[in-house]
């Protein structure tokens, strides 16, 4: 395998794609930087001790919130019916913990809403005040922001050109294109002449609608299509998200196949992109059926260390006209997330046999087909 990380970002000049501005609410989705230790590794947020009246606030919080909020109003209604109940009932007189209290809230609403994305969340730093869409952007929240996905590499985990000159990219998270364009095009533009591409969702937990049109435009030809809408409750409006016209540097294109590779940990917007790609039968899905978080969240203030994450919006896919909520994204090619990967890449070379027009690459994708199928027991 030769690895193309380093790359030639002198290729990329501008970005050109219809990202949200900084703050705008327009993809309802928030990014909370998450508690990691000096190596990146997430790690749970410390507990603290609550009181009743602490605990008290925190659930009448959370229940003022989802009313006027949750995307599905009748849902929210029967939600905070629930957890009244529950009060009614001294169920949480009990609990001591934040953790466990937080724990407990989104157990209870998740039991009626069955939403993944809906979260009550405690931090042992102070949650930031509700965004405001009026106001500027929080310049020292952004630079926070940029630090983190700088040092993920803007969620570009790895890029290699595999046997066959088949194409691999690994992409972990999905960061706004004004953050990650410029590198998402870079790799994108590096494995522009391989012949088949694999995309490894397996550890991608989701991200920014707007950068999934923006990496899925390099998967198609200048003619916009349309990937996906998705509802917003709170100013009852449809955001259409197309592939775009223009974009910086070269495209894989339409023609030539691609493989997406799905784990149980595959999540929100990763989902968006198997299902919209899968839609369109632009992709073939490689792995296990994924995690089912389909509506997209902004994170509400409760008191100084909880917060609430409430699901605004619903996808609806323009092919399909629903989306994955609770169901996930069904695999082409079911296997373990285990062998994905040398399960997409066999394929992709048999892919590439079938199509060979010359005795020397016949014998060539042969020679690696034969080797990878005894490197992985794969023989047929």
């Amino acid at each position: 395998m030769r690895s193309l990380i380093p790359f030639a970002l002198a290729l990329v000049a501008t970005v050109g794609c219809a990202a949200r501005s900084p703050g705008h609410p327009s993809s309802g989705v928030t990014m909370t930087l998450p508690a990691t230790d000096a190596s990146g590794t997430m790690r749970p947020e410390p507990d603290a001790p609550i009181d009743a009246a602490l605990r008290t606030q925190v659930i009448d919080g959370v229940l003022e919130k989802l009313p006027a909020t949750y995307v599905f109003p009748d849902v929210a209604t029967r939600m905070v019916a629930a957890v009244r109940a529950r009060v009614q009932r001294h169920e949480y007189d009990g609990v001591r913990s934040s953790v466990m209290l937080a724990h407990l809230l989104t157990e209870h609403l998740r039991e009626i809403s069955h939403d993944k994305h809906l979260r009550v969340r405690y931090s042992a730093s102070p949650v930031p005040p509700d965004r405001d869409p009026a106001k500027p952007t929080d310049l020292a929240k952004r630079e926070r922001e940029t630090r983190f996905a700088r040092g993920v590499n803007y969620g570009i985990e790895r890029v290699e050109r595999l046997e066959g000159n088949i194409g691999y990219l690994e992409m972990r998270r999905f960061f706004e294109p004004s953050l990650a364009g410029e590198t998402a095009a870079a790799a994108m533009t590096s494995l522009a002449d391989t012949d088949a591409l694999i995309i490894d969702l397996r550890q991608n937990g989701g991200g920014e609608p707007a950068m999934v049109a923006f990496v899925a435009t390099y998967l198609f030809d200048a003619e916009p299509v349309h990937l996906n809408d998705i509802y917003f409750r709170r100013d009852d409006r449809i955001r259409e998200f197309w592939t775009l016209p223009l974009i910086p540097a070269k495209r894989f294109g339409s023609k030539k196949p691609v493989y997406i590779l799905t784990s149980t940990r595959t999540f929100s917007s990763a989902e968006e992109f198997t299902y919209d790609l899968k839609a369109l039968k632009r992709a073939v899905i490689i792995g296990e059926t994924t995690r089912g978080g389909a509506n997209p969240c902004d994170e509400h203030r409760v008191t100084e260390h909880f917060s609430v994450f409430i699901p605004d919006g619903r996808p609806i896919n323009p092919i399909t006209k629903t989306n994955w909520e609770g169901t996930g994204v069904k695999p082409d090619v079911e296997t373990s997330a285990e062998n994905a990967l040398s399960t997409a890449h066999i394929l992709a070379i048999r892919q590439r046999i079938a199509q060979a027009d010359d005795h020397e690459s016949d014998a060539h994708l042969r020679q690696i087909l034969d080797e990878l199928q005894t490197k992985f027991g794969r023989r047929e």
